[in-house]
């Protein structure tokens, strides 16, 4: 695709809206052990099949990196390793692997993984482990070095906390999905421009996936803006707290009183060829985010993703908090599936790392 004289570069930028002013600032990741993410499966292996599964606990690891090594040691090609979600790397994760071994014995895996792998279960199943079969993810964090702004307290922290926990955040995409400096929107950009054509089909998901996030988070990032990414707008396409089935409702009480009470939440588009659901003021939002990063836009429908939605509230009923001295903070929640332990953050912390 070649922009023309209409299409305007995108400028990026860490411009999010917030739900609060920063009022402390902490280190985030003084070390790996500060930054703990255990993944929550969605499926229990049967025992039996031709996939073996491992439970994998890593340290400063790249999840790609690691798949690559479990292939070396079975003799397999990398497409014969699995994972469900991709981890933090600058972290001490646990996460499940599969390995397609029918017919053949498992390789002794702790002979060659390094001190910075450690092999917590193994255990065999009918299928491989697919991309997102994943429920979520366990974290705990440690926050170091906490300093106060202006005449702040610790108790003001945790009165934050407990309104996280009542309303919720606004579900952004993190910092991860863009790359250091955007580069991957940025890659996205140029590709759909025309300027280069990325030849792995790993690295165009990463930029496509990049473009629909940034779209979404500047329509939320509005939202945010004008008070209404909690509430129920004439025009909003609603989607179950407890599912992603989504759907267009007219405002009625019930409507209202649903959304009050958590059980559905007004969504974005996630960009991609098709009609928007929105309508009325949302539907004009959307499609003024879009014509601000139009070569973005047309270049999601031209790779022919389709339209889609995403909530706009990440609930956290679960958040706890436990000050370790008077400049520690522990922090420990869980999140669902494509949810982002920064957006949570973000709204706590002003991040000195």
């Amino acid at each position: 695709m070649n922009s023309n004289s209409e299409d305007v570069t995108t400028s990026y930028g860490n411009t999010l809206q917030r739900l609060f002013p920063a009022i402390m600032s902490a280190k985030i990741r003084s070390q790996n052990e500060d930054f703990i993410v255990n993944e929550i499966p969605s499926i229990t292996p049967s025992g039996s099949g031709e996939h073996v599964w491992l439970k994998l606990q890593k340290s400063g690891e790249n999840s790609d990196w690691l798949a690559g090594l479990l292939a070396r040691i079975a003799g397999l090609k990398r497409r014969d390793v699995s994972y469900a979600g991709m981890k933090d790397r600058h972290a001490v994760t646990t996460q499940w692997f599969s390995v397609h071994l029918p017919g053949k014995v498992s390789p002794d895996w702790s002979q060659d993984l390094p001190d910075s792998i450690q092999l917590l279960e193994e255990v065999r199943h009918e299928r491989k482990l697919r991309l997102g079969a994943l429920q979520g993810n366990q974290f705990v964090l440690t926050l170091r070095e906490c300093q106060f702004h202006d005449d702040a307290s610790p108790e003001q922290i945790e009165q934050r906390i407990k309104l996280i926990r009542e309303q919720g955040v606004p579900n952004y995409f993190g910092q991860q999905r863009f790359g250091r400096n955007f580069n991957n929107c940025r890659s996205a950009e140029a590709w759909f421009s025309g300027e280069f054509q990325p030849k792995k089909r790993q690295l165009q998901s990463i930029f496509l996936s990049s473009a629909r996030a940034w779209i979404f988070n500047q329509i939320l990032s509005q939202r945010v803006a004008d008070k209404t990414w909690n509430q129920a707008i004439e025009g909003d396409v609603f989607m179950f707290t407890s599912s992603k089935s989504w759907f267009f409702e007219h405002i009625t009480e019930d409507i209202i009183q649903r959304v009050k009470d958590k059980q559905l939440n007004p969504t974005a588009a996630l960009w991609g060829a098709g009609e928007l659901a929105s309508q009325d003021t949302i539907q004009v939002l959307e499609n003024q985010i879009m014509l601000e990063n139009k070569i973005l836009a047309q270049g999601l429908i031209e790779h022919k993703l389709r339209q889609d939605r995403r909530k706009l509230r990440l609930f956290i009923d679960d958040i706890q908090s436990e000050w370790l001295d008077q400049q520690t903070l522990k922090l420990s929640f869980s999140l669902p599936s494509g949810c982002y332990a920064t957006t949570i953050l973000d709204e706590i912390v002003s991040n000195d790392q």
